[in-house]
């Protein structure tokens, strides 16, 4: 069964394995999360949980959004996420959900959005190759033909310049290497996605063996 939680990246550090290896971490906080609803197959045609991370001021949330989380009995949250594939029957309205429903070693996915790297060419945007760099060449890092003449158009999905990054990424497969439960920390092996104080999903890994 899917298990997730809804946190933010603090940073970059490194910890020491017992065997000695120095092991490059990403250090994410996720504060208790709180289940605002549940979905099931009769209602709302899947099962899933939807849950809040970080509250924020009465004043930024509208009357509906008061509304909801008053059933969850909270405040209202800044972070707002669903999790599909969930068993519902171990959740409850309102119930808190910790850091401790992962554990050392376990695999997970981590979703964010990436950090944004402003207007590119096609060489750092998509990975293409450029022409020679020799004298006469006149053709070094251009984005390559635009298709044929006839239509007078640029076909649709043609890789070209432009903005990078910003883009919702997932990492897939990262190993947890210490839960912190006291100060409500996740240390996950490599980096994930966004820059610092960015928010974050986890969930258990769908392709880990």
């Amino acid at each position: 069964m899917t298990k997730g939680i809804l946190g933010r990246k603090i940073g970059m550090t490194q910890v020491f394995a017992e065997n000695g290896d120095l092991i490059p971490v990403t250090v994410i906080e996720a504060t208790p999360n709180v289940v605002l609803q549940k979905k099931s197959s009769e209602t709302d045609g899947y099962e899933a949980i939807q849950i809040g991370f970080e509250d924020k001021r009465e004043k930024l949330a509208n009357k509906p959004v008061k509304g909801h989380v008053a059933k969850a009995n909270t405040a209202p949250k800044r972070f707002v996420r669903e999790i599909r594939g969930v068993n519902t029957g171990e959740y409850e309205v309102g119930q808190e959900v910790k850091v401790d429903i992962f554990a050392e070693g376990d695999m997970v996915d981590v979703t964010g959005i990436s950090k944004g790297k402003g207007f590119q060419g096609v060489i750092k945007r998509h990975g293409q190759s450029r022409g020679p760099m020799s004298h006469g060449s006149r053709y070094h890092r251009r984005p390559g033909s635009m298709g044929p003449v006839a239509p007078n158009r640029v076909f649709k999905n043609k890789l070209l310049p432009g903005r990078m990054g910003g883009e919702r990424i997932t990492v897939q497969n990262l190993q947890i290497v210490k839960v912190d439960t006291e100060r409500n920390l996740l240390l996950v092996k490599g980096n994930v996605p966004g820059p610092k104080k960015s928010l974050i999903t986890v969930k258990n890994a769908v392709k880990a063996k």
